[in-house]
């Protein structure tokens, strides 16, 4: 059995400074199958920075206080998650959330992903520009050993860090 208090899990943000609160609950708690971030978001700031998926894992949102919206898919469709309310996505589906932005929207809220209580690189991409391509295609994603996301495109090859 494992106990911790919110407030006393370190606060570990994103490498693009997308959200200045991110507590892994899941590190803290040493899961193996299960992962859980606590995130505080200001208007406009995002869970992940980026419309991502995730091929081997299932992620789900709980939206403890504000308004969120999530872009779900390639085609970006805005679906709005308030106070109180979940949002499930399945293993390969793009989405990204934020906080809307509103004056006063700071959203509390809750991601949590199964199996694994870690990303497995190999399985996330990101839908990002690229330089070479000139559109918005997907990427693979990894994090380089200065701890800053690095993406390759899947139909040119082009490699960049941000």
């Amino acid at each position: 059995m494992e106990k911790v208090t919110i407030d006393n899990v370190r606060n570990e943000v994103n490498p693009m400074q997308v959200h200045d609160v991110r507590r892994p609950v899941s590190d803290a708690l040493g899961t193996d199958h299960f992962a859980m971030n606590y995130f505080e978001l200001a208007p406009g700031d995002s869970f992940s920075g980026g419309l991502h998926t995730h091929h081997d894992q299932e992620e789900v949102f709980y939206i403890e206080e504000g308004t969120a919206v999530f872009e779900v898919g390639k085609e970006r469709e805005q679906v709005t998650v308030e106070e109180g309310e979940v949002i499930r996505f399945e293993p390969g589906e793009f989405q990204m959330g934020y906080a809307k932005k509103e004056n006063g929207n700071e959203v509390i809220g809750w991601a949590m992903g199964a199996p694994g209580s870690t990303h497995d690189w190999e399985e996330l991409e990101s839908v990002v520009s690229c330089p070479e391509c000139e559109g918005e295609v997907p990427h693979a994603t990894r994090i380089n050993s200065e701890g800053r996301f690095e993406f390759t495109c899947t139909e040119c090859g082009n490699e960049f860090a941000m």
